[in-house]
């Protein structure tokens, strides 16, 4: 009787606990979407992908292997890349000559790449 009294006990102490953590909930927020953060997120990331299939192109993989920077880290960066920072390079791209001055944008990208070691976000360049 004794042993049956300590069973249903251990069995509603186990039911109340579970109860008590099942009750417990975080808390939700929701938040209205609009249209032109979507655009904007979508346009983000079509700009990334831009970006990363540039680095396909075997004139811009000889370049940056030349400045010693590798392809896999620097297409690491550029999927890390912020929308800002993605916007900023794709006007710089955008603003370069139509022939494609490979140099200035290699060297814009390599700055990127040297202030994002420097602040710790990357280990691209070994000093």
């Amino acid at each position: 009787m004794l042993n049956k009294f300590r069973q249903s006990r251990f069995i509603a102490s186990l039911l109340i606990s579970s109860i008590l953590f099942i009750s417990v909930q975080p808390a939700v927020n929701a938040a209205i979407v609009s249209t032109s953060d979507l655009v904007a997120q979508q346009q983000s990331q079509i700009d990334k992908a831009s970006l990363l299939k540039s680095f396909d192109r075997k004139d811009v993989q000889m370049a940056l292997a030349s400045k010693g920077v590798d392809i896999n880290m620097a297409k690491l960066r550029v999927a890390s890349m912020t929308n800002e920072e993605v916007q900023q390079l794709n006007a710089k791209i955008d603003s370069l000559p139509a022939a494609g001055d490979i140099v200035g944008t290699l060297g814009f990208i390599l700055v990127i790449l040297l202030i994002t070691d420097l602040l710790g976000v990357t280990d691209v360049y070994s000093f």
